[in-house]
């Protein structure tokens, strides 16, 4: 029995993000039911599948014997992994440290519609010459203030708010990612933590994957100066034709590899199973380290 969790589109929905990570990051294993964003695919689906949830992330979490019981909402996920899998720490250890941890959660939860508003999740696009206004600049005061007084106080010489990588991390990666992509003002402490999210494996996978996601939703984008991403410089990576694998198996499916899946990079040549996975692969080779041990050194 695993668990099922259901997702929007990687590259817009901050929400699904914020569902998801906690299973990359702790290693605990999940089946993924995508559903697409504003489509009616999304909310018959919920209905039929998952407690009628109305919105994703929706999770169905797996009983011995019985039906399986869905949750929804990022928080009550989170909530019952950590109350599951006590075992992975989820939240912070010390009772002070895992008190100011949920509070700031509960407030990143219910707050900040200024910078939700503004700055819509967009992992495909990085802007310049955004216009800060009062209302955003007030949001991004109070996340610095929340970050500064956690590393402060229970960062140490750890590169997450509360040393360990925690739930609170889950929560803020969307805002990170807003930060990025709009190049929004944040002190010294803020964009070094900002970039330790982008350069985060289990965030770039999550990224790389919504990068070959082929439909763009035109309503996140705005009209804005482009520029280039500022996490990490991906690897380049192409596909090809016509030539031979070093694998036959898919490194994310164990199933056989496809002749019009392969993706070639530092001159080896891997085979997916198919070519969203080879697409995802390419998008960020090095957010794969299963795929990337293929590549010759």
């Amino acid at each position: 029995m695993t668990y099922v969790l259901a997702i929007g589109d990687r590259a817009y929905s901050s929400w699904s993000l914020r569902g998801w990570l906690p299973f990359a990051k702790f290693d605990i294993p999940v089946a993924t039911r995508f559903l697409r964003l504003y489509s009616p695919e999304l909310p018959a689906a919920l209905a039929a599948e998952f407690g009628g949830a109305r919105t994703v992330p929706a999770l169905l979490v797996p009983r011995e014997g019985a039906p399986a019981v869905p949750v929804w909402d990022s928080l009550a996920i989170a909530e019952t992994l950590a109350e599951r899998h006590p075992e992975e720490r989820l939240w912070p250890e010390d009772p002070a440290a895992r008190a100011l941890a949920r509070s700031i959660v509960a407030e990143m939860h219910a707050s900040f519609s200024a910078l939700r508003t503004a700055c819509p999740m967009n992992l495909r696009r990085a802007y310049e010459g955004f216009a800060l206004d009062a209302a955003v600049a007030n949001d991004l005061a109070r996340i610095e203030a929340l970050w500064n007084r956690a590393r402060a106080a229970y960062g140490g010489s750890g590169r997450w708010l509360f040393s360990r990588y925690s739930i609170a991390d889950v929560f803020f990666a969307p805002v990170a990612a807003r930060i990025a992509t709009y190049g929004l003002p944040v002190d010294e402490a803020g964009a070094e933590y900002v970039a330790e999210h982008l350069a985060d494996p289990a965030f770039r996978a999550w990224r790389a994957a919504g990068l070959a996601d082929p439909v763009v939703q035109e309503r996140y984008d705005r009209d804005l100066p482009e520029t280039a991403w500022p996490g990490p410089e991906p690897l380049p990576a192409r596909a090809v034709e016509g030539v031979a694998s070093v694998n036959a198996a898919c490194p994310f499916s164990g199933t056989a590899v496809q002749p019009d899946s392969l993706a070639e990079v530092k001159g080896t040549v891997i085979g997916f199973c198919n070519p969203t996975c080879r697409d995802k692969f390419a998008a960020d080779p090095e957010a794969w380290p299963k795929a990337m041990a293929l590549v010759a050194r």
